[in-house]
């Protein structure tokens, strides 16, 4: 997000949820209510230290999408689009990543929106990309017992975009806003797995060599 702020591009985040069922309410002593919150003072951060053009945070049911009307996310998630009317809409992979069930279930609702939208011949939506992490070993990425990270295939990832010193200084700088998750960030590894590049597959798009920017050769 940072390196597309610093091409020049608006870059709007789109949360569904608070993030309050999280198990580090329990350390807190915090309730989902509570927590929701904590985690939505620490999204506010985020947003000042990225300096994000817009944010919303929603607060569908945390770890409960997969029992929702997915239509009914459907709707909330192209109203949105509607209003902020983007070239590129980003979202997880089909595995998710962390494999949690909120960004499978946010994977099919972006491409169902994204087809829908498209179909009806909007004129602004022009690439979904999925932000992926690179394969490596047995296509996980496993420290202690604790977290098991999904990969994509090389042939799966169509763009690849460098980041710079301040790129990387400031997903350093976000990630440190989530004050109530720093023991899961660090367990997780989340800044080094990034490394000094991020990666994308591209929905119905194939590139080879990969794009080295999102926003290279979009569809007409």
């Amino acid at each position: 997000m940072h390196h597309q702020l610093q091409q020049g591009h608006e870059v709007y985040l789109l949360t569904l949820t608070k993030g309050g069922a999280t198990k580090q309410r329990h350390r807190l002593g915090l309730s989902i209510e509570e927590m929701s919150e904590v985690r939505y003072q620490e999204m506010l951060e985020v947003k000042k230290t990225l300096g994000l053009t817009g944010m919303t945070v929603l607060d569908l049911p945390d770890s409960g999408l997969k029992y929702m009307d997915p239509r009914e996310i459907e709707r909330v998630v192209t109203d949105h689009i509607r209003e902020v009317k983007p070239d590129i809409l980003v979202s997880y992979p089909v595995h998710g990543i962390s494999g949690f069930h909120d960004h499978l279930v946010m994977h099919a609702v972006a491409k169902q929106v994204f087809l829908a939208l498209r179909d009806e011949g909007v004129p602004y939506l022009k690439r979904l990309a999925f932000f992926t992490i690179p394969y490596e070993g047995d296509g996980t990425f496993k420290k202690g017992n604790d977290f098991i990270i999904k990969q994509s295939l090389p042939d799966e990832i169509d763009c690849s975009v460098s980041l710079d010193e301040a790129n990387i200084d400031a997903l350093k700088a976000s990630l440190d806003c989530y004050k109530t998750y720093q023991r899961v960030i660090e367990k997780a590894q989340v800044k080094e797995l990034i490394g000094d590049a991020i990666h994308f597959e591209l929905f119905q798009e194939s590139f080879n060599p990969r794009l080295i920017d999102l926003a290279d050769q979009l569809p007409s």
